[in-house]
């Protein structure tokens, strides 16, 4: 279960680390970032294979990110199979040891890994799964007074 609390706080981050972006304008993994981007958040992609994302600068793993814009990462956004997510959540531990401003690890909707939540809550971040982050922020953005 996904406490409310820690969605609400992960939303209310300014940067995001998006891991396994997307170039492909037809996939959730292109369409959630764009959508974060147009709602003021800096998105900060994650993917091998690409250069540049959203007009954006594209880093091969979070610990490739520069450390003066690792250091404004707030939440590790994943768009990874269930199987890959320890090892970014390693990576996000490993941000969080040197910079210490991540707070959150946030699998999207049909990604949970309970064995790497856990660690990840150890090194005391908060852990969003199996939902989406572009869903939860227009949900609580209707419940916002």
């Amino acid at each position: 279960m996904n406490n409310s609390e820690d969605i609400r706080a992960s939303l209310g981050s300014k940067t995001i680390a998006v891991v396994g972006a997307s170039r492909d304008p037809s996939k959730e993994a292109h369409t959630v970032p764009a959508y974060l981007k147009a709602n003021r958040y800096e998105i900060v992609p994650v993917n091998p294979f690409a250069d540049e994302i959203l007009e954006t600068k594209c880093y091969k793993t979070l610990l490739d990110i520069p450390p003066t814009l690792a250091k404004s990462i707030e939440v590790v956004d994943i768009f990874r199979p269930s199987e890959d997510v320890p090892a970014v959540v390693d990576q996000a531990i490993e941000l969080r040891k040197e910079h210490g401003t991540l707070k959150s690890v946030w699998m999207q909707l049909g990604i949970s890994n309970e064995a790497a939540a856990e660690k990840a809550r150890n090194a005391g971040l908060r852990v969003i799964q199996n939902a989406c982050i572009r869903t939860e922020h227009g949900r609580y953005r209707r419940q916002a007074p």
